[in-house]
């Protein structure tokens, strides 16, 4: 097995951003933070940097902005992250979903959509309660629906990349390994 530091030493010298996309507990923060770690570079959860601009948290901004003020603001913090020196990014679930954040990440950036089936996803957003879309009904319901609504946008993203039930490290693994692989095409040299 490849050695992730050894592996993300090849990935040294990135010159965007590599943002995160995909439901709600496919794991975007958790594999973030490593990732960061291993490619060197900061990282920053989206939406703490949302709360941290608005004063509010997500379920405070919903309620108070609705869904359309919170992804206003969500696009103008992604912005500013992206248009920053590079960096790890973790958006949340809805974020690739608006067109005009899908617009910004996909031509500045480097997505990677994570992609977990719906029964880890219900066991892993179970351990939180600070999820606003899942609080108005049945999580597997909801998620199932989300997901089924969002796959056309996620699957926009430059790299796909399945969130594994094991230990985080083993998708950081896939991630490290998908990230070189697309950075190695063609097309990206000229992009």
């Amino acid at each position: 097995m490849i050695d992730d530091v050894a592996e993300a030493a090849g990935l040294a010298g990135l010159t965007q951003s590599v943002v995160l996309v995909g439901l709600m507990g496919v794991g975007k923060t958790a594999v973030g933070k490593r990732l960061a770690v291993q490619l060197g570079l900061p990282f920053a959860d989206a939406d703490h940097e949302i709360e941290a601009a608005a004063g509010m948290t997500v379920a405070e901004i919903f309620q108070t902005c609705g869904e359309a003020g919170f992804r206003s603001g969500e696009r103008r913090v992604i912005a500013r992250l992206i248009e920053g020196p590079p960096m790890v990014i973790s958006t949340g679930g809805g974020a690739f979903v608006d067109p005009d954040t899908r617009r910004l990440v996909k031509d500045r950036a480097i997505s990677i959509w994570l992609v977990a089936d719906i029964e880890e996803l219900v066991r892993r957003t179970q351990r939180r309660n600070n999820r606003p879309l899942l609080s108005a009904g049945d999580p597997r319901e909801i998620l199932t629906r989300l997901a089924e609504a969002r796959a056309p946008c996620y699957a926009e993203a430059d790299i796909h990349v399945a969130s594994s039930r094991g230990p985080v490290e083993e998708t950081v693994h896939r991630v490290l390994l998908a990230l070189t692989l697309h950075l190695d095409q063609p097309h990206h040299a000229h992009a």
